[in-house]
């Protein structure tokens, strides 16, 4: 799914902030070991590389790695790339000393596995950064939009907006995990003129988003979920019909392993 569309040419339109604030709030620098989980195409991981982190990125999908390394290679930094399911982490235990996610292991689909693999290889007193779409926020409004026209998740699978939940964290980590910073922020997108627009391009290049309507097609529902889509842009503009502006909430957590 997240090889389909373009998914490393959303980051570049609008989600490149992102990564930044998380680094940031990791307190990351010079001589840090940083795993980057769910990484994509190194929204995170870059900019911990420029901080002077010794940096691996890990994601399960081979082609977003590979962009994620051309864009590291042009900016002349170092980072090693990881095939690797996030439930099911290649490394060593207590192996780096900041663990984080921007937008990337809220996608997996058995949350607790996910979360225990995230403590397993962070060392003691070592840093666990999380950056997660809310359910409240546009973002998990746009997956109860489409949900209905994709086939059902496979057993077991929780919704991903859940990571965006000061609650759920707090199920996941139990006591492992001291999260000191909880904080709701938003990302601000101004960079299309229209809000169909940004539907347009949540079209094109978005893996869910292709997913639900290629089924829609399927199942003849493809005008339908159009509409709905159409719709959806439209209530959720901040701005003008000519001069767009949405914002997606988004919960960015930091925490100490015990």
């Amino acid at each position: 799914m997240w090889a389909s569309g373009d998914y490393p040419d959303m980051v570049e339109t609008f989600l490149l902030p992102l990564g930044p604030r998380l680094v940031e709030a990791c307190g990351i620098g010079a001589g840090v070991l940083v795993l980057d989980v769910a990484a994509g195409t190194g929204n995170a991981s870059i900019p911990a590389a420029k901080a002077g982190a010794k940096v691996t990125a890990s994601d399960l999908t081979p082609e977003l790695l590979e962009a994620g390394r051309a864009r590291a290679e042009g900016e002349g930094l170092a980072l090693d790339w990881v095939q690797a399911d996030a439930e099911h982490l290649p490394f060593e235990d207590e192996s780096f000393d900041v663990v984080f996610s921007s937008i990337g292991v809220m996608f997996a689909p058995h949350h607790q596995g996910a979360a225990n693999e995230l403590v397993r290889v962070c060392r003691p007193a070592g840093t666990i950064g999380l950056l997660s779409w809310t359910a409240e926020g546009l973002s998990g409004a746009l997956f109860r939009t489409i949900g209905p026209f994709v086939p059902a998740p496979p057993p077991g699978a929780q919704s991903p907006q859940l990571w965006g939940s000061e609650t759920h964290l707090s199920e996941l980590f139990d006591d492992r995990v001291d999260f000191g910073t909880l904080h709701r922020g938003v990302l601000e997108i101004t960079a299309f003129e229209k809000p169909r627009d940004f539907g347009e391009h949540f079209k094109a290049h978005f893996g869910p988003t292709i997913t639900a309507l290629a089924s829609a097609r399927q199942n003849g529902r493809d005008t339908e979920l159009d509409e709905e889509l159409d719709r959806f842009w439209d209530e959720w503009n901040l701005g003008t019909p000519d001069n767009a502006r949405f914002e997606m909430e988004y919960l960015l957590a930091v925490g100490t392993r015990a």
